[in-house]
């Protein structure tokens, strides 16, 4: 099994959420990682999808996803051919001894400090999410008291943009 990305552009509809991850609920398909949100253009969203699966079940799924009517482009992107990156907001419990250490970590990982009470401090980072992972595994030492990550977002590198090609196609960006 491999990691895929997909871009969805997707007309922004009561519905079309569940339409799509139902499409993969379907396969019995996990769907590791699910971001949607607005994009330049009025009345469309994008969903950035990341499954990890084999091609050809992919590619099957890829169709059924075209044929729906609220569907307008989707794009897989390729790790070297686009930009992902993911949010974490991480609150750590810091007393006045670990304070400064846990601030020197978060300096080293280019997070930032969002909050910061008596007994925690709370961090905003971005990145890939093998950075991530490093974040928390140095953090947890101090004792992580929640967390929350979201999805993958993504887009190609370059000039182009997935708008600039016509809609209602499949393309795979490389």
């Amino acid at each position: 099994m491999s990691r895929h990305t997909l871009s969805v552009l997707v007309e922004d509809k009561p519905g079309v959420l569940a339409r799509v991850a139902s499409l993969f609920s379907r396969r019995s398909f996990n769907i590791e990682s699910l971001a949607v949100g607005p994009t330049e253009m009025p009345d469309i969203s994008r969903m950035t999808i990341v499954v990890n699966v084999e091609e050809l079940p992919l590619e099957q799924v890829t169709k059924q996803l075209n044929k729906l009517i609220n569907v307008l482009k989707i794009v897989e992107l390729e790790d070297g051919a686009s930009v992902q990156r993911e949010l974490l907001l991480v609150k750590v419990k810091a007393d006045p001894e670990t304070r400064s250490q846990i601030l020197e970590l978060i300096q080293m990982f280019r997070a930032k400090v969002v909050d910061v009470v008596n007994d925690a401090i709370t961090v905003e980072a971005t990145g890939s999410s093998e950075k991530l992972t490093a974040l928390l595994r140095v953090l947890e030492p101090y004792g992580i008291k929640e967390l929350v990550q979201s999805g993958v977002v993504a887009m190609g590198r370059g000039g182009k943009a997935i708008s600039d090609r016509s809609l209602k196609s499949t393309d795979k960006t490389n």
